[in-house]
């Protein structure tokens, strides 16, 4: 079965899962050569009895008033949210890989949603890191890896709003630009 890579990013109103809630979640599902499968994104309710994180919600007002709006407009229970999700992970053509940037973040609250509220979670218990995959093709330290020390050619012209299925887009062809590169440099030197 070919791997999906599932570039999935998440607006949420502070850090962890459970006393923060998931305020948006956006998936673009690519192939290794950045062919476009699909895309999922949603926008959820909150969590009964959770809160905004004082700072995250400062965040929120001062840099991203646009897209706090976009992530409160058509919200949806998380239940039917996750369990529409997975329905559309099943329904790709290959095993769906979680790809995020970061992984650590995004999967934190992809993996507490699936499993709270769809029972299950078709990534597994894990997921692929666009940081950690760069510190690796580009030879530097994890602490050094921004994308703005990453090469130009690897990132498309594509929009970063903080709205999730656009910054998953943005991502995922990111990502394979970076997978493409490093095919090539595997089968030079293979």
């Amino acid at each position: 079965m070919s791997e999906i890579y599932v570039s999935t990013d998440v607006e949420t109103d502070g850090p962890i899962p459970g006393p923060h809630s998931m305020l948006s979640i956006g998936s673009a599902a690519f192939l290794a050569d950045k062919s476009l499968v699909g895309t999922f994104t949603a926008n959820l309710e909150t969590l009964p009895g959770a809160t905004g994180h004082p700072e995250t919600m400062a965040w929120w007002r001062k840099e991203q008033p646009k897209a706090w709006e976009a992530c409160r407009l058509n919200v949806q229970p998380p239940e039917k949210v996750m369990r529409d999700y997975v329905a559309w992970l099943k329904s790709l053509p290959g095993q769906p890989v979680f790809v995020g940037y970061p992984a650590s973040f995004d999967f934190m609250y992809v993996c507490w949603y699936l499993n709270k509220f769809a029972g299950e979670n078709p990534f597994g218990w894990w997921a692929l890191d666009i940081k950690t995959f760069a510190m690796a093709m580009l030879r530097i330290d994890f602490l050094a890896v921004f994308k703005r020390n990453m090469p130009r050619h690897w990132f498309d012209d594509l929009p970063y709003t903080h709205q999730a299925l656009d910054d998953a887009l943005s991502q995922g062809a990111l990502f394979c630009n970076m997978l493409a590169e490093h095919k090539k440099g595997v089968k030079a030197e293979g």
